[in-house]
């Protein structure tokens, strides 16, 4: 196990979850990319409110597609690192967190730049990156209770 020089103290402090904390910085630079996405569009139409620069423009409104690209990665993303953190904690191989994530992440990029803001939001990339993404948490979450299971069967 790695471990590290923690508190100042010269104390061994084992890394919990590399892993995962790897992952945590291509997800947090995305995931300000897309807010940045929403302000630009917001300071370029003077729009300081709403998700809508023209109602009548409906799904084409650049603004509404940068707000559902940040709104939808929110939903999604924060769940998935928790349960591959939960199943690294608990003894997850480390390539597969590696491997699943940096799936993950393309599939979140795919959702939004091959998806969402192309073709009126119809885009392929939509399609691959919610089902890829449904598919990485209900996979991820029953890898994780498998790796309890022996908590349940004791």
């Amino acid at each position: 196990m790695t471990t590290r020089l923690g508190l100042g103290l010269g104390v061994p402090v084992p890394l919990l979850a590399p892993a995962t904390a790897t992952w945590a910085a291509p997800f947090a630079a995305y995931y300000l990319f897309l807010q940045g996405r929403i302000v630009y569009h917001r300071l370029t139409t003077k729009t300081g409110l709403g998700h809508q620069i023209d109602a009548a423009n409906g799904n084409t409104d650049p603004l509404y597609i940068a707000n559902r690209c940040q709104v939808n990665f929110v939903e999604n993303v924060p769940i998935a690192l928790i349960i591959a953190l939960l199943a690294e904690l608990n003894g997850a191989n480390r390539t597969y967190i590696n491997t699943g994530l940096g799936v993950l992440f393309a599939l979140r990029v795919s959702h939004a730049e091959l998806g969402l803001t192309i073709q009126n939001g119809l885009g392929l990339g939509r399609l691959v990156g919610f089902y890829g993404t449904q598919a990485f948490i209900a996979g991820f979450a029953s890898y994780a209770a498998y790796l309890v299971k022996d908590y349940w069967l004791a």
